[in-house]
């Protein structure tokens, strides 16, 4: 191998990670943490089935889910400053994921919920819990174990799913390889290494998975 494609490999390795650490790492974590939120709520409003509250949550996914996510980061980043709000990239960015994935988390942790036996509910209802101390101490706690891997699975997809907000000009990962491209001019090995690194991040977060469903499981055992 030419010694000058060597130099540009090794050079830019660190210069690829470092906004691998610094922003894709960060947003990933930020939105995911903030979609887990949305989705607990919209979830819990499904489950409690409140009407009117219920029919918006719909409409929200219906809508998140039914538009891609380059297209709704288009619309907060530049299609709002035309309506007076401007937000830094970075903002916009946590705005769009943690809806998106919200959405869909919001219809994983529903279908965990709906499959906890209605008995479960009705007996601590009969304990004298009000239906929050239900939630939060007998169908949260198994309907997270069901929906685990799932969420995990929505997790590793996001690390990915960041690499578009290069499109609204932040800087991770991607972009930071596209300027190193456009100044070298090498972007199969390039593209090559970036896709190594998104690897890497993503075979980290499966092995934690993996780790994370054993001592789930080992602990479902132990409590039944």
């Amino acid at each position: 191998m030419d010694s000058r494609i060597i130099d540009i490999i090794i050079s830019s390795f660190p210069q690829i990670l470092l906004p691998g650490l610094t922003m894709t790492i960060p947003l990933t974590v930020i939105s995911f943490s903030l979609a887990l939120l949305i989705a607990i709520v919209t979830a819990t409003v499904q489950y409690a089935r409140i009407r009117i509250v219920k029919d918006i949550v719909r409409f929200y996914i219906w809508i998140t889910r039914g538009t891609p996510v380059l297209v709704q980061l288009y619309v907060v980043f530049y299609g709002l400053p035309s309506v007076g709000i401007t937000l830094d990239p970075f903002i916009a960015a946590v705005i769009v994921f943690s809806l998106n994935e919200g959405a869909y988390a919001s219809e994983t942790i529903r279908a965990a919920l709906e499959a906890i036996p209605d008995g479960q509910r009705e007996a601590g209802l009969s304990l004298g819990f009000n239906f929050f101390q239900v939630m939060a101490n007998i169908i949260y706690p198994e309907a997270l174990r069901i929906a685990f891997p799932s969420l995990f699975n929505a997790l590793i997809g996001m690390v990915k799913d960041t690499s578009l907000a290069a499109n609204i000009t932040v800087l991770e990962m991607f972009m930071a390889t596209q300027r190193i491209v456009a100044r070298t001019y090498e972007p199969l090995l390039l593209y090559i290494e970036v896709a190594v690194i998104y690897l890497i991040f993503c075979t980290v977060l499966t092995k934690l998975q993996s780790y994370g469903e054993k001592k789930l499981n080992k602990y479902t055992v132990e409590t039944v």
